[in-house]
């Protein structure tokens, strides 16, 4: 292997192809990414795998000489990190250790065997749809962080992808709160269910992060695989899925609530913030709302701290209702609405509660209230 290029045109898909990468003990090449340079094409392709998901990037650049190695992607990359991004290298497979010079340095990574590393499985002949790189995202961002942490149950700790009627709903709940948002779609979309592991989507999140380019998800029952442009070349990355049956969480929203009141998003975010200061070690905060005398008031209390109260101003319907709810679970899903107001929906004590953008109608956001 000889190739020359410019650290920038290397540093970005090495960090990218570094997210797929993992430390395992008993398979070192895991912690590496995979260098294949051909002469012919004048491309670099790299690969990337931690077995759950794999990466596979091309880079054109200038080739001298084919050659592969699998060098450690953090050593590579903190190499690649403290140069001027401006510079000039040269990167030499000689024996088993990759050396790269710049003008004024040089180093030598120590590679690990090629035929240690594991192939990367194409998805092909599953289903298949096409859909923007920037709506893609936008709806794994606006659910993932109410996923489960925990792998007891797989299928909660994952985020459900299902075609509907000329969109895709994105899906996730620990049990104690869920997301819901839905991406229109213009043209059928036919495939099954599935279901992303969560474990993997902050990673998938950072390859992606970038990529202008429509991405042509294609799905069998064991894997999902992304393809994306970049330049004249084609990436991609793919993932396991996990097997299971997401539950039928359609049931667990309430149908018709007997109290709603519409605010302002920051006015609710601004409150929230100052009320975390005062609350317990359950996160717990109270909303009070009366709509006969036009109040909404959050509390909070701690008995080593102190207390907080603050009224917000909104449009009130229904009943009065006093309830309890975990401020963090109220504060993750602001990210994901986009309206300046939000509508909270209550069906009485002790039942969920549903936030909605008053503008926008593809985000649901439903939480559970506290016991305590």
């Amino acid at each position: 292997m000889n190739i020359e290029c410019r650290t920038k045109e290397l540093i970005g898909v090495v960090d990218k192809a570094s997210r797929a990468t993992s430390k395992n003990l008993s398979l070192p090449v895991l912690a590496c990414i995979y260098l294949n340079a051909d002469k012919t094409t004048n491309v670099l392709n790299i690969k990337a795998t931690n077995l759950d998901i794999g990466a596979d990037f091309k880079v054109k650049l200038k080739c001298l000489e084919s050659g592969i190695a699998a060098v450690p992607a953090n050593t590579f990359l903190n190499f690649l990190s403290s140069l001027n991004p401006d510079s000039d290298l040269k990167i030499i497979l000689e024996k088993s250790n990759l050396k790269i010079s710049s003008k004024n340095n040089s180093s030598v990574i120590k590679c690990h065997p090629i035929e240690d590393f594991p192939t990367i499985p194409l998805v092909i002949g599953g289903k298949e749809a096409t859909i923007k790189s920037k709506e893609f995202l936008s709806g794994i961002k606006s659910v993932w962080y109410s996923a489960s942490n925990s792998t007891i149950k797989p299928e909660l700790a994952s985020v459900y992808i299902t075609p509907g009627e000329q969109e895709l709903v994105f899906v996730s709940t620990d049990s104690f709160r869920l997301a819901e948002k839905k991406i229109h779609y213009k043209n059928p979309i036919e495939f099954q269910p599935i279901l992303l592991p969560h474990k993997n989507i902050a990673d998938i999140l950072k390859i992606l992060d970038g990529v202008d380019s429509d991405i042509k998800l294609i799905f069998d029952k064991n894997q999902i695989s992304f393809s994306f442009m970049s330049g004249n070349n084609t990436n991609f990355l793919v993932s396991r899925i996990i097997d299971g049956s997401f539950p039928d969480y359609k049931q667990i929203i309430p149908k018709s609530p007997l109290t709603e009141v519409a605010i302002l998003k920051n006015d609710l975010i601004s409150t929230i913030r100052r009320a975390q200061v005062f609350s317990d070690a359950f996160n717990q905060v109270k909303f009070k709302i009366d709509p006969n005398n036009k109040k909404f008031s959050i509390t909070t209390k701690n008995n080593d701290v102190g207390e907080f109260a603050e009224e917000i101003a909104g449009k009130f319907s229904g009943e009065p209702i006093e309830i309890s709810f975990n401020h963090k679970y109220i504060l993750d899903a602001m990210q994901a609405i986009d309206s300046d107001s939000l509508l909270l929906s209550l069906s009485g004590a002790g039942k969920p509660m549903i936030m909605k953008g008053a503008s926008d109608k593809s985000f649901t956001y439903v939480v559970m209230p506290m016991n305590r």
